[in-house]
């Protein structure tokens, strides 16, 4: 980063929707991946405000002042994970929206064509209705973790969750000529577990720390939640164990592990927790390991992961995970060689939260992670990704933000670090949203 400070923070809304469950809050979820995105000249930005009406807004890079506009939807519960995911189909300029959903159905719309580029007039009626399908394309009645991206091909894609935690299945959809289609479950609940007490267990999912495209090449990290509490140390709580990597040079239709073997094949025969060659970090399931963390892809095609558990240092047992975590979790940078050894380094930060944290990697391959609380640490390529440095420290800045933040992804190619925080509250107090802008290191 060029400064300490940050080039422009704006507020999106004095009166964002404030509620906290599952330790976070719905308008800043780590894992949203595109609750802001830039494309063209136009930055997105999405939440939901003290009405609970989910609201969409534009400007006009690099500094141009935000419309809004509110969808015909109120948030439908009180459940942080029913976030806002935007997505932008490049064939078409359309605006393709996700949101209000934990296994449950999803609400979709998208807009009329070229909205995402064209500057018109930015009101709700250039959207369509709310629908419970993903367009023409029926994704059942349990969906949860909804996520738009774009792959090498520049067809969008829709990657979801069917089923429950613990009991899911990772599926995903393209969009092609104006029309979505399903691939199919990628990854699957089936197989057997069985943990370092001996316990076992027979169904779980696969969470993902990202779906990430880089040179023709689909990269995924993740982790995998077991079902059965027993297989834990102290009989329950937190199941995330093992950091898994696959990827996928035909657009997500078969994937290979770590040595590059084909191992699965999306809809018929989808990747499960026996299968081999993909586990890169193992770890039982007794260190609070966090799920739904954070990746990114380097300009040699090599993921860079942020993991984030209690090391067996502090104990191998951890029997309260948001106690464990918020006392003696530490993030650690894992990332993947040219010949598939991975390097695993923890960050001289403690998160003192049982938050989540973004990693992004500029142009130069330098890293920058920002840590709940928008404290922003950065390793540059130059000293092998290990002079970790704090650049930015919201809390000593005085920013208030509550905890996890979300990036925009897209314009860190542009120089640009944009952060989407919540102040803190109380209760169901709102509280204003903010995007928050750094200069990175050209």
């Amino acid at each position: 980063m060029q400064s300490r400070t940050s080039i422009q923070n704006g507020i999106l809304d004095r009166n964002g929707v404030f509620f906290v469950s599952f330790d976070g809050v719905v308008n800043v979820n780590s894992f949203q991946i595109s609750a802001v995105l830039t494309h063209d000249n136009f930055q997105f930005a999405a939440w939901y405000t003290s009405s609970r009406a989910a609201v969409l807004a534009r400007r006009q890079l690099p500094s141009g002042s935000w419309s809004t506009l509110q969808l015909p939807h109120n948030l439908s519960t009180n459940d942080s994970h029913n976030v806002i995911a935007l997505g932008i189909s490049p064939s078409d300029g359309k605006i393709h929206v996700a949101l209000d959903c934990h296994s449950t159905r999803v609400f979709y719309t998208s807009s009329e064509t070229n909205l995402a580029t064209s500057g018109a007039s930015w009101v709700a009626s250039r959207f369509g209705s709310i629908t419970n399908t993903i367009g023409n394309l029926n994704v059942g009645s349990v969906v949860t973790y909804p996520q738009f991206v774009v792959n090498s091909q520049n067809r969008l894609q829709f990657v979801y969750r069917s089923g429950v935690s613990g009991n899911g299945a990772t599926q995903l959809a393209e969009y092609n000529n104006g029309v979505w289609s399903n691939v199919g479950s990628w990854a699957s609940a089936s197989g057997t577990y069985t943990s370092t007490n001996g316990a076992t267990s027979g169904a779980r999912n696969l969470y993902i720390h990202g779906f990430t495209y880089r040179s023709g090449r689909l990269h995924i990290a993740g982790t995998w939640r077991e079902q059965n509490g027993a297989v834990m140390c102290n009989g329950g709580g937190l199941t995330n164990h093992d950091t898994v990597y696959i990827s996928s040079d035909d657009q997500g239709r078969t994937w290979n592990n770590n040595a590059g073997a084909r191992v699965g094949t999306s809809g018929s025969n989808p990747v499960n927790v026996n299968t081999a060659g993909l586990i890169v970090d193992p770890l039982n399931a007794d260190h609070g390991l966090m799920n739904q963390e954070s990746q990114d892809i380097d300009s040699s095609g090599q993921p860079h992961v942020i993991i984030l558990y209690v090391p067996g240092r502090f104990g191998q047992c951890v029997t309260n995970y948001v106690a464990g975590r918020t006392s003696n979790g530490r993030a650690f940078h894992l990332y993947r060689s040219s010949s598939g050894t991975w390097t695993k380094v923890e960050i001289p930060f403690p998160l003192n939260t049982v938050g989540r944290s973004q990693i992004v990697i500029d142009q130069a391959d330098n890293i920058y992670v920002v840590m709940p609380f928008v404290r922003i640490v950065t390793a540059s390529k130059a000293s092998g990704w290990t002079d970790w440095t704090m650049a930015y420290d919201g809390v000593a800045a005085g920013l208030n933000a509550f905890g996890e933040v979300t990036v925009d992804r897209a314009r860190v190619a542009q120089g640009v670090l944009s952060i989407l925080y919540q102040v803190k509250s109380t209760g169901s107090t709102p509280s204003a949203v903010h995007l928050i802008d750094f200069e990175l290191n050209r």
